[in-house]
């Protein structure tokens, strides 16, 4: 076929070509084998370099994952002619005096909650007392748990109690220096991102070497900032909902600090699947505490799962729609990885990273990821060469 369509080509030339898309190819096949290889080691060795380097990963991923969540209300600031730095300012503020509100709900009253462990504890005994006798294993479990639970003497938690944290920044201080730090590097990062991120998105866009090459980085960032930022404000107003009926429904039932545990509610939402079974032994911990019969005392998470169940099935489907569905299975790998490199802040960042890998891979393709990243792909230098080999087998020709 070749010596039809090219009668005039010499033979040497000919071996010659063939002796170079050879060796191409064999090059090609090297430097894809290579390429395998280092993919694999770093995927490998990924997860032990994040979990040795947590002090440092876990804040960062945090920090980027909520700066990207707060893109659009910097983006809405902008718009109005609110200066970068000052709209990424408020923005800033506005999530932390959130998350501040967040937690002093929490654990003002939790630690009230905490000092009364060792003078609760023989009425847990006493409302589990036909449940313990008739599971003597779980006799066992329980008692080792109440023995490390209340393995602090009633002063220690009384001093714990009285010098309470009311904000979230005293709450990081008085857990320890390192999560003060740690916390003071995510806020200023957040800042940062957030002050420069217009600027960083045009600088990123305009590097790129052709006009499509342009436009797909635009979609590819776009799509990624709407996905997290409205899956992440959907869910936390869905949490947020959730966590006020449970705690007018515990408000009636007579339970103390209900919108401490519609708190704890919300946040245990967060992490799918095993955030409500936490959120329910919670609960069931807390009537126990409360309560004197076991039935009234199991209502508090009885309430909790049928108003979860509703929430998951009906409420939650209906509001994310098919757009923001994620694999269940997916969740559960991503949960147990996550979970594992980085334990409950894992868990909490979990869903959100599943969904910034698949809007990205779902907006470049997987099979042109590298295509996307270099713009060129990793295996053309011999389909190049078989272009110049024709061209210089004409001009010979000619």
């Amino acid at each position: 076929m070749e010596d039809s369509e090219h009668p005039k080509v010499p033979p040497l030339l000919k071996d010659a070509a063939q002796r170079v898309e050879i060796d191409d190819f064999r090059r090609d096949r090297l430097l894809a084998a290579l390429t395998l290889i280092i993919g694999a080691a770093f995927c490998l060795g990924l997860p032990f370099a994040l979990q040795a380097g947590a002090e440092f990963f876990l804040p960062l991923t945090a920090a980027i994952v909520v700066s990207i969540a707060l893109v659009p209300l910097l983006e809405w600031l902008e718009r109005r002619r609110v200066p970068s730095a000052l709209a990424a300012f408020l923005a800033l503020s506005s999530f932390l005096m959130l998350v501040n509100a967040a937690l002093a709900i929490i654990v003002v009253p939790a630690t009230g909650w905490f000092a009364r462990i060792p003078e609760s504890i023989p009425r847990i005994q006493t409302n589990l007392a036909p449940v313990i006798d008739f599971y003597s294993t779980l006799q066992k479990f329980v008692d080792r748990t109440l023995t490390s639970v209340a393995s602090g003497s009633e002063a220690t938690a009384q001093a714990m109690a009285a010098t309470a944290p009311t904000s979230v920044v005293d709450y990081f201080i008085s857990a320890a220096p390192a999560a003060a730090v740690q916390l003071l590097f995510a806020v200023l990062v957040i800042f940062f991102f957030l002050a420069g991120w217009t600027r960083l998105r045009r600088s990123t866009i305009r590097r790129r070497g052709s006009f499509d090459g342009a436009m797909q980085t635009a979609r590819v960032i776009q799509n990624v900032v709407d996905a997290t930022a409205d899956y992440l404000a959907t869910i936390t107003m869905i949490n947020a909902l959730l966590g006020l009926i449970v705690s007018l429904l515990l408000w009636a039932l007579g339970m103390p600090s209900p919108f401490m545990w519609g708190g704890i509610v919300s946040l245990c939402n967060f992490v799918p699947y095993l955030g409500p079974i936490v959120a329910a032994m919670l609960l069931g911990l807390g009537g126990l505490m409360t309560f004197d019969a076991v039935g009234v005392a199991l209502l508090p998470a009885v309430i909790f799962i049928g108003v979860h169940l509703v929430e998951a099935n009906l409420i939650t489907p209906l509001v994310l729609g098919r757009r923001l569905t994620v694999n269940p299975l997916l969740i559960l790998v991503s949960l147990s990885f996550w979970g594992w490199v980085w334990g409950t802040p894992g868990a909490l960042l979990a869903v959100p990273l599943l969904l910034i890998v698949q809007t990205v891979l779902a907006s470049t393709g997987t099979p042109d990821l590298a295509g996307f990243l270099f713009e060129h792909g990793t295996l053309t230098a011999t389909e190049e060469m078989r272009e110049r080999l024709n061209r210089k087998e004409f001009d010979r020709d000619g």
